[in-house]
């Protein structure tokens, strides 16, 4: 496996493929928005110049690593070469479904679809291909360069050659592979989530404030940030997308998302990618700086 197709340039994509480039594997980028393909390529470069920085690599490293990507706007050419393709597209079900059929049809028979879901079912996914034996979930966690968590999502009909191929290459990446079965939201999700949504509620209904919140689950809990903090850096939009998913599989009143965060996301305060969530990350607190807490 030498060859890697990742979709979509955004924090996670971005992520995904400097992971894959620093490691030696030839990475295509692909997103068909040239304006958020450019942007992806350009926050790889800063995030390895904090690197370079840190003295965590050379700036020799560096240059192989961006040497290593090539970007596209099209699927099809960015794919027809790839081993694996790994998805990492907006956390919407009909987009996923309609990007599988694309990449099914323009890929080699044997190359393998990941898709970084963080909720939606594999077995779905899988379903709108002609090889749902070789779909399977890569759920990178964010920020991609430093954490080290794979969750390996093993969809109904992921075949157990594919699973142990790619259990093997997250190691081959430096990272913590583990395998789970395919249910709404896997397992990081299923926990993190509900525990977010309680911290929402916890506002919403006036036990104490944002701060207060956050700091009790610091200081109490030895959490390294905030519950309220954490969801604005995730995006409350996909917090609310990922809730949704487990309420709709579940049927379980306990996932329904919290009025307020509901709200927050009708009003476009999605966090920090919108500038304003739980905290301010206006001017004085971009989100560059919130990342160099990580990298």
């Amino acid at each position: 496996m030498k060859n890697i197709a990742v979709i979509g340039a955004g924090t996670m994509g971005n992520g995904i493929a400097h992971t894959f480039a620093q490691t030696g594997f030839k990475v295509n980028l692909i997103d068909i928005n040239e304006a958020s393909l450019k942007k992806g390529i350009v926050t790889i470069s800063k995030n390895l110049d904090r690197m370079v920085a840190k003295e965590k690599i050379t700036e020799l490293e560096k240059a192989k690593t961006l040497s290593n990507i090539t970007s596209y706007t099209s699927i099809e050419e960015g794919v027809k070469s790839s081993d694996l393709v790994v998805e990492a597209a907006t956390e919407n079900l009909d987009l996923k479904l309609s990007i599988f059929k694309q990449l099914d049809a323009a890929c080699s028979k044997n190359t393998i679809l990941a898709t970084n879901t963080s909720s939606i079912s594999i077995t779905q996914i899988a379903a709108v291909t002609s090889r749902p034996d070789k779909v399977i979930g890569m759920h990178f966690m964010n920020p991609v360069p430093i954490m080290t968590l794979v969750e390996i999502i093993r969809g109904y009909n992921t075949s157990n050659e594919v699973t142990k191929i790619i259990m093997d290459l997250s190691k081959a990446l430096g990272k913590e592979p583990v395998e789970v079965n395919d249910y709404p939201g896997f397992v990081a999700n299923r926990i993190l989530m509900p525990m977010l949504n309680e911290s929402i509620e916890t506002l919403y209904n006036g036990v104490a404030g944002v701060h207060e919140i956050d700091t009790v689950m610091k200081l109490g809990m030895a959490h390294p940030m905030g519950p309220l903090q954490l969801a604005d850096f995730i995006g409350l939009d996909v917090c609310l997308s990922i809730l949704n998913v487990m309420y709709n599989g579940f049927k379980n009143p306990k996932y329904a998302p919290c009025p307020l965060l509901v709200n927050m996301v009708n009003a476009g305060k999605l966090g920090v990618k919108s500038g304003e969530g739980f905290y301010d990350y206006s001017e004085s607190r971009k989100a560059e700086k919130i990342a160099k807490q990580f990298i």
